[in-house]
């Protein structure tokens, strides 16, 4: 919620530690988690989606490619793995985020989403629900791409150089660890590439009939970049490292490998 204001009112919000000030003294503890609904539901799908499709994704070019080209192109077989995934994922997230954004920002307009989408539709069309999927796709998909390949690499590197056995030898919490960090990493570096065209999303989601070209005027390249950023690296690399610690503590309860493991080919 205080990102959101920050990045789409920067003359009143100016910062975190002002942004908390101002929410909290004009909504009481509720106004941080107004939107919290369309975020859960939206990021839940959104999640369903991503992660599932990546494997599918990743093991089909893997197929693909055969053996040789997989242990070559490793990072390339992530890359696109995560972005076909993520392609599907943003789909599902672009209504709820619309929403989300709408009531976090617009004073008065909603409560939430089961009065914030019908009010929305009945404003501005349905097709507002998805007038921010583009630049969502141009957030998201190289979020996601740095999310998987950072993510997959960084483990594989923290096994190498860090921890002092072999995954096999680690304990499941050992393993878990690994990911929680490896997440966290990829998770900075995602909120960096990624920021730009999230205040995009952000802008557009608040300003009736804004478009892409008439916020980058506004803010200009650089507050693109930069605005609303710090708090961004904190909530996604946190985040992150949490989604990673939460998938993998899946897979091992399902007797499956933690992520990060060789990239499976058809044995020949």
């Amino acid at each position: 919620v205080v990102k959101c204001n920050i990045q789409t009112n920067p003359t009143k919000y100016k910062g975190i530690s002002s942004g908390f000030s101002i929410l909290l003294k004009e909504q009481g503890p509720a106004g941080l988690f107004r939107g919290w609904l369309p975020t859960l539901m939206g990021y839940s799908a959104q999640g369903a989606f991503k992660f599932g499709l990546y494997e599918y994704f990743k093991k089909t070019y893997a197929d693909m490619a055969g053996e040789e080209l997989v242990a070559k192109y490793q990072t390339l077989i992530f890359l696109a793995g995560s972005a076909s995934a993520e392609f599907f994922a943003d789909m599902a997230l672009s209504p709820f985020e619309a929403v989300k954004v709408a009531v976090q920002t617009r004073p008065g307009f909603a409560k939430g989403l089961t009065d914030g989408m019908p009010k929305l539709i009945q404003q501005e069309g349905a097709g507002t629900l998805f007038k921010s999927l583009v630049p969502l796709w141009g957030r998201q998909i190289p979020y996601t791409m740095m999310k998987f390949g950072a993510f997959e690499n960084t483990v594989q590197a923290l096994y190498k150089y860090v921890v002092p056995k072999p995954r096999e030898e680690c304990t499941k919490t050992e393993q878990l660890t690994v990911s929680f960090a490896a997440g966290y990493i990829a998770g900075v570096f995602c909120a960096v590439v990624s920021h730009p065209a999230d205040n995009l999303v952000s802008k557009l989601n608040a300003q009736k009939g804004a478009t892409v070209g008439d916020i980058v005027k506004q803010m200009g390249w650089y507050a693109l970049a930069t605005r609303g950023l710090g708090l961004r690296i904190i909530m996604i690399g946190t985040l992150t490292g949490l989604q990673w610690g939460i998938y993998d503590s899946f897979k091992v309860a399902a007797g499956l490998p933690t992520t990060g493991a060789k990239v499976a080919t058809p044995a020949k």
